[in-house]
């Protein structure tokens, strides 16, 4: 379920940032994302500064973690984490700002290559030893092979266009607690899900999925396994919470397994 936005920063917050960054000239609260209480853009006479955070006792602190273990390896496509407070109830991490939009996921949008770029790159980062969650384990409810999907490669897994940022010719991979270790080929098909949601058909979804090498050393069986366990998974959100895009990224899952089904069937 998405983490409740907090609309302005608490005094204690603030104080805790100045500490760090001298006097706030502005604050932006940011409405994109689901797992942070607190995502703000915070102005000083020095810099600007992304600030994300939750609650010491939140049920998903660990993400705080997560991300905070991860962004050494991510820093070619990533902004930079420059500090992390754990004080006063709160954990709170800062990254390098990054001005820019969305990335459109539309059909023709220009920012296609540029996440298939990004994309590339990272599937070249082999997760380090922080990142204990594997692929396997994530989905182990969801599939009866979930040893189809191991692999050493750094996943980032929630490819939802809010997470990329498009800023100087290139994609910017943000928000990493759903980071994970497995098969270099399980980002390429999670985001053509998203693409198919977005207007693409699933072959044309698979299309830009093959610009990215990765993909196209991913055995037929498991990415079948995939698409199957990953209906699953959206059926699983989609049940708990029933909003108009977690349906819509259900009818997307579902749309692409039928045509990987469809397409096994046709090579016989």
């Amino acid at each position: 379920m998405p983490t409740v936005r907090l609309t302005e920063i608490p005094p204690e917050v603030l104080a805790l940032i100045e500490t760090r960054t001298g006097p706030a000239l502005r604050i932006e609260n940011l409405s994109a994302g689901l797992n942070s209480e607190i995502a703000a853009r915070v102005r000083t006479p020095a810099a600007t500064v992304f600030v994300k955070g939750l609650h010491s006792g939140h049920r998903r602190v660990w993400t705080q973690q997560r991300e905070a273990d991860v962004n050494p390896h991510v820093t070619d496509v990533a902004p930079r984490l420059l500090w992390r407070s754990e004080d006063a109830g709160w954990d709170l991490l800062a990254f390098e700002d990054v001005d820019g939009p969305h990335a459109d996921y539309t059909p023709g949008s220009p920012d296609l290559p540029l996440v298939v770029a990004a994309m590339t790159r990272l599937s070249g980062v082999r997760a380090p030893d922080v990142v204990a969650r594997d692929m396997p384990d994530r989905m182990k409810a969801h599939t009866s092979t979930p040893e189809l999907f191991a692999g050493a490669a750094l996943l980032h897994t929630d490819w939802v266009p809010t997470n990329v940022l498009i800023t100087g010719g290139r994609a910017v991979l943000v928000d990493w607690a759903w980071a994970a270790r497995g098969a270099a080929w399980i980002d390429p098909a999670l985001w053509a899900v998203w693409l198919v949601k977005h207007g693409h058909t699933p072959a044309e979804a698979e299309a830009w999925a093959a610009r990215i090498p990765s993909w196209n050393t991913a055995p037929t069986e498991a990415v079948n396994a995939f698409a199957a366990a990953t209906v699953s998974v959206w059926e699983e959100i989609a049940d708990g919470d029933p909003e108009p895009w977690t349906l819509d990224m259900l009818t997307a899952a579902r749309r692409w397994a039928d045509h990987r089904s469809a397409s096994t069937q046709a090579r016989g």
